[in-house]
């Protein structure tokens, strides 16, 4: 897939992150993976992202994301699979390089490792990562790494494998910025744990669509919502944050890390078998556990 096609592929429909699955001993299971993958390569996902975020990529060697991204595309179809990349610059072309060569078709680069940075850093590392590779890349601005519209806007002319950007900050002003300044340049990915909760007011700033951390557990609700936010049925959309969204959030922030947590319990509680998350995350509690059974079980009526 070319940048450009990436480009137009991830503007299409909802993207999601499947969880990385683990055995016991928190080695990869590649085989739980395959078959997690498949399944939601099954539904209507524009693409998919291996070992993202919720992948838990901040927990991976470089050398695992490759066997990962490996894993996902063999069994995705024709449904794009985008590689977590980050980390600090020299670790972050390295990812970039197994990426491709295990087949992925774009790039989600994600935060340089733990320091603060100036603009000017943050522009040499992102047009390093992107300079390194061929495939599309979505910055992603969270945390430690956020790029001003001046700077995106640099790195758009820079490179033109820079096909998306993600937003994780919530900083509408921000984001506003960004997309009025590089307009149909990039495709623009909304990316606020949980983002549902966000989606209706990011819509109107510009993001065209979002990832859905639940689409992992519960596809059928995930594209129902993004289908209401689309036609503007707010009446859907309400119900469905009132039935499922908010007391899934109010689960989620018992924990730290539980935004991650949370969806892997969720993959559990429908019959697949991901694992438990790897330290320094934490599992859900059992009781924690039945409470988001009933959410799902709610959510399937």
């Amino acid at each position: 897939m070319t940048p450009q096609e990436l480009k137009t592929r991830i503007a299409s429909g909802l993207l999601s992150f499947p969880v990385t699955h683990f055995k016991d001993d928190f080695s990869l299971n590649l085989d739980s993976y395959q078959e997690h993958v498949g399944w939601l390569s099954g539904y209507d996902a524009a693409a998919l992202f291996a070992a993202g975020g919720t992948g838990e990529m901040f927990s991976l060697t470089p050398e695992e994301i490759g066997e990962v991204t490996r894993a996902a595309k063999s069994v995705a179809g024709n449904v794009p699979i985008i590689s977590g990349c980050g980390y600090g610059t020299a670790i972050a072309k390295d990812i970039a390089r197994r990426a491709e060569d295990a087949g992925a078709d774009g790039l989600l680069l994600l935060p340089h490792y733990l320091m603060e940075a100036p603009q000017e850093g943050i522009y040499q590392h992102v047009k390093a990562v992107c300079d390194s590779t061929s495939l599309g890349v979505i910055i992603y601005n969270r945390a430690n790494s956020v790029a001003t519209a001046d700077t995106v806007a640099r790195l758009a002319d820079a490179c033109p494998n820079l096909v998306g950007f993600k937003d994780g900050t919530g900083k509408t002003d921000l984001v506003r910025h960004i997309t009025a300044k590089l307009g149909d340049r990039l495709s623009y990915i909304g990316g606020m744990p949980t983002h549902e909760l966000f989606a209706q007011g990011f819509n109107g700033l510009g993001l065209s669509t979002y990832s859905s951390a639940v689409f992992n557990f519960v596809p059928e609700l995930a594209l129902r919502f993004y289908n209401a936010l689309n036609a503007n049925d707010t009446a859907t959309m309400a119900k469905i944050l009132d039935d499922f969204f908010f007391p899934f959030a109010q689960l989620r922030d018992r924990q730290k890390g539980y935004a991650v947590s949370i969806i892997k319990a969720g993959v559990e509680l429908i019959g697949h078998k991901p694992g438990p998350v790897r330290a320094p995350l934490t599992n859900l509690t059992a009781d924690e556990k039945a409470q988001l059974k009933a959410l799902i079980e709610r959510a399937g009526k």
